[in-house]
């Protein structure tokens, strides 16, 4: 599927951006520590059940410092609704290591560090120095990659490629916003099984509706 031209791109997020007005990080977080353990509890689980978990694990695990207070099968027992909870457990406690022997305790602020840390890809890396530092970026999570790709903002088989195509098609300024306002579609109206494309506002930009796929 061919990709949009950039004045389409533009008029698509400025569309998107008065549908969502509201857009933006749907994790809840206080400052980068906890948007970081957040993001890599949020791999295979919704926003939402994350949320639940760390409005209880927050309260009195607020820092790398309480959380190496904790083993593994006790971190696991906590996280334990977030799924692959022992995994997550082990490379958040690895990444609370990490922060006090490297970082004095703190997150670092750029991607190649934050991809040194165990459980943290790039998407990952993304949503932190995007979100925690207001660093332009994009990352490409399952609904970015199936909508940006579906209406033709990207046109590609993979996430690293797809970030490519948007960071080449997005003024940067707009990377961040960009990424909440696909999100947010994704979520609510371009979903993955059953596209809602009678409620979608995009639909005179839409290559995949325009293809005659919906038809």
């Amino acid at each position: 599927m061919r990709k949009m031209t950039k004045k389409d791109v533009k008029e698509v997020l400025n569309i998107l951006t008065e549908f969502y007005p509201d857009a933006k990080a749907e994790l809840d977080f206080t400052n980068p520590f906890e948007l970081l353990i957040a993001t890599i509890l949020s791999a295979q689980c919704t926003d939402v059940q994350v949320n639940k978990t760390t409005a209880i694990l927050f309260k009195d695990y607020k820092n790398p410092e309480n959380f190496i207070k904790l083993d593994e099968k006790q971190l696991g027992e906590m996280i334990h609704s977030c799924g692959f909870y022992n995994t997550k457990a082990k490379n958040i406690l690895a990444t609370c290591y990490i922060l006090l022997e490297k970082h004095g305790g703190m997150v670092p602020n750029n991607k190649e560090e934050l991809m040194d840390l165990p459980g943290v890809g790039r998407k990952t890396a993304n949503v932190v120095v995007s979100n925690a530092f207001g660093t332009p970026a994009i990352a490409v999570d399952t609904h970015v990659f199936r909508v940006s790709n579906r209406i033709g903002l990207a046109s590609s088989t993979n996430v690293d490629s797809t970030e490519e195509d948007l960071m080449d098609i997005i003024d940067k300024p707009m990377w961040s916003k960009a990424h909440h306002l696909l999100i947010f579609h994704g979520r609510r109206v371009c979903k993955a099984r059953k596209p809602l494309c009678h409620q979608c506002p995009l639909t005179e930009y839409c290559l995949y509706y325009k293809s005659g796929v919906k038809k």
